[in-house]
């Protein structure tokens, strides 16, 4: 059973996702389960994660073919934090649906994501590269050791609103 959604937690989840830009993202493909590193940008209201990725890449391949990933992202260590789970975390599940080049929601959205991350703006250049939107469904969020909420997709984007 899903615990209800607390808004202080949802505040915080939603909160760190705005903060960070490196995240892990898991997908399934044929040769099972794989984790790889992905920078991502959110849209206002955080109504979806956006990660241009390359379709070269393992990982783009997996999720054309099964779109259900999980993005994990967690507070960086320092060298001041004596206990690593002590850190904020969560894991974001939901489905992914690219944005293709021709469709009229591209232009917005390659801006939100260069406005985030400035250096992959010469990218746009390299065909094999596709502009993808996660849209968080569930969110997992561990605010330190033995704090743990599920928190639902539309929770997270009610905080991301009230924190605009």
């Amino acid at each position: 059973m899903t615990p209800p959604d607390n808004s202080t937690e949802a505040r915080e989840a939603a909160l760190l996702i705005l903060a960070v830009r490196w995240a892990a993202l898991a997908t399934t493909g044929d040769r099972g389960p794989l984790a790889s590193m992905v920078s991502y940008a959110p849209e206002p209201g955080l109504q979806g994660l956006l990660m241009f990725l390359s379709r070269l890449a393992r990982h783009t391949r997996n999720l054309v073919t099964e779109p259900s990933v999980s993005l994990a992202i967690s507070m960086p260590d320092r060298p001041d934090v004596i206990d690593p789970q002590t850190l904020p975390r969560l894991s974001v599940q939901g489905s992914v649906e690219s944005i293709e080049r021709a469709d009229p929601a591209f232009a917005d959205a390659w801006r939100i994501y260069v406005e985030r991350l400035p250096t992959a703006a010469p990218r746009l250049q390299l065909g094999d590269f596709t502009l993808f939107r996660l849209i968080p469904e569930e969110i997992r969020y561990v605010g330190g050791f033995a704090t743990a909420r599920t928190i639902r997709g539309d929770a997270l984007r009610g905080a991301a609103v009230d924190l605009e």
